[in-house]
């Protein structure tokens, strides 16, 4: 693969974490809505006290929906920032880091993905494996869960 190929293809990754993230916003969004309509929907009972406990709970779910949204809207903020138009020679955020067993893109910690039929593994660039290949460079090894990986390429 050349180096413009190589930043295609980063773009397509970087692209993949912004739609993950988008849908986490607008699942996030509707959910905080649909809590908010509970809890204004709740109807007042005989039993008064359940009605206010109803009333409480979806505030309270809304509230943990918010707080989701805002996070993932940090994320994609976050994600936004990264630039993946550099062909780096160590790990860093934007890179694509691939190694013996595995490989990995340093932006946004969403978990595994495919990506033209090869598994990624979606990093922060503060996730514990991605401090750890920070500033390493092909044929470093480093040493996760008691295995080693052999950094093949850093792009």
């Amino acid at each position: 693969m050349n180096d413009q190929q190589k930043i295609v293809f980063k773009k397509k990754l970087q692209q993949s974490c912004i739609s993950i993230i988008e849908k986490r916003i607008a699942s996030s969004y509707r959910s905080m809505e649909n809590a908010q309509d509970a809890a204004n929907n709740e109807e007042k009972s005989s039993a008064g006290d359940k009605y206010e406990t109803g009333r409480a709970m979806g505030h309270l779910e809304k509230d943990m929906y918010a707080k989701q949204w805002v996070t993932n809207k940090k994320e994609l903020a976050a994600l936004l920032t990264i630039n993946c138009d550099t062909i780096y020679q160590s790990a860093t955020a934007g890179s694509v880091v691939k190694c013996s067993e595995f490989s990995f893109f340093i932006a946004a910690g969403l978990g595994k993905i495919l990506i033209e039929e090869e598994p990624f593994f979606l990093l922060s660039p503060y996730a514990p494996i991605a401090m750890l290949l920070n500033n390493k460079k092909a044929g470093d090894i480093i040493l996760f869960n008691n295995k080693e990986l052999i950094i093949r390429d850093v792009y």
